[in-house]
């Protein structure tokens, strides 16, 4: 009896064997079958202002498809604003993308001016980190275009004539965190139109994070992890923030009209970062693409 049932016990053990080892090799097959995440994209950018994207860049993207436009040293797609390359003003330290004030003001400098990615995306996610100086003052844009000045060529309009911008602010000491209203011009809030609510930032010289979601027309500010405003695109609600604000028809007709179509016809644009004067860091910029 008992000769029996080792006998049968050893079988079993085998057969145990036999099935794990064909298990193992059916794993295998199903992974080598699987198809490998792509590690790699290639977005097409434009070199020149105005111009049609007719360059190709590839750029590390991960197996959920964020796509990092910026990782601590290459400035691969990026360019200024209105011009064919970047800025003197804008340098990469320590990892990240730091625009060096001039102390001249928003955007005065002949060395400096707003940086654009010079990809449009429509609907997608954007997440970033940033810092600022003592005092200092700049924004994140999405759905930006490039606007000439007319009949001055060569010459454009402000990037915030097109598009929203999500503040970057030293709230404690930067005057502008007292303009506006109810705190819409501090930091993380839509700039002139939505207060952040809750106002969580941290002091200067420490980091931020920042995401912003653009889907459909609604957009989604987040700071520090937290949801602090949503507001819908191309809608009535938009046109009454905007004939409220600094960017009325009657105080600024092309910018009304502008913001008012934000993205264009296309609902689409740049992703810009400003250079206000004051010194400011910018790293891990990535975005997911979220197109249906």
């Amino acid at each position: 009896m008992k000769k029996q049932m080792l006998t049968l016990m050893g079988c079993m053990a085998i057969a145990a064997a036999f099935t794990s080892c064909g298990g193992k090799k059916q794993q295998q097959a199903a992974e080598e079958a699987a198809p490998t995440a792509p590690t790699t994209i290639d977005l097409a950018v434009s070199t020149q202002p105005v111009g049609e994207e007719n360059k190709t860049i590839t750029l590390p993207v991960d197996s959920e498809g964020v796509i990092t436009i910026f990782d601590g040293s290459s400035t691969e797609g990026w360019r200024g604003y209105g011009k064919d390359s970047i800025p003197a003003r804008w340098i990469v330290e320590d990892g990240a993308l730091k625009i060096n004030g001039s102390g001249t003001g928003e955007g005065q400098s002949l060395e400096g001016g707003d940086l654009i990615f010079a990809h449009k995306f429509k609907n997608f996610e954007l997440t970033l980190e940033w810092k600022v100086d003592k005092g200092s003052n700049s924004g994140i844009f999405y759905l930006a275009q490039e606007v000439p000045v007319k009949d001055k060529p060569g010459q454009f309009q402000p990037i915030y004539i097109s598009a929203p911008e999500y503040q970057v602010l030293d709230n404690v000491n930067h005057p502008d965190a007292k303009l506006g209203k109810d705190g819409n011009r501090q930091s993380a809030s839509l700039y002139d139109m939505i207060p952040a609510d809750p106002q969580n930032s941290k002091p200067f010289g420490e980091w931020n994070e920042t995401k912003i979601l653009v889907y459909e027309g609604t957009i989604v500010h987040y700071q520090n992890g937290e949801k602090v405003l949503e507001y819908h695109l191309w809608t009535p609600k938009w046109t009454e923030m905007l004939q409220a604000s600094k960017f009325s028809e009657k105080a600024w007709p092309e910018a009304f009209a502008l913001l008012n179509n934000c993205g264009g016809d296309n609902h689409e644009g740049f992703i810009g970062l400003q250079d206000h004067g004051d010194n400011v860091w910018f790293r891990n910029i990535k975005v997911k693409v979220l197109d249906k």
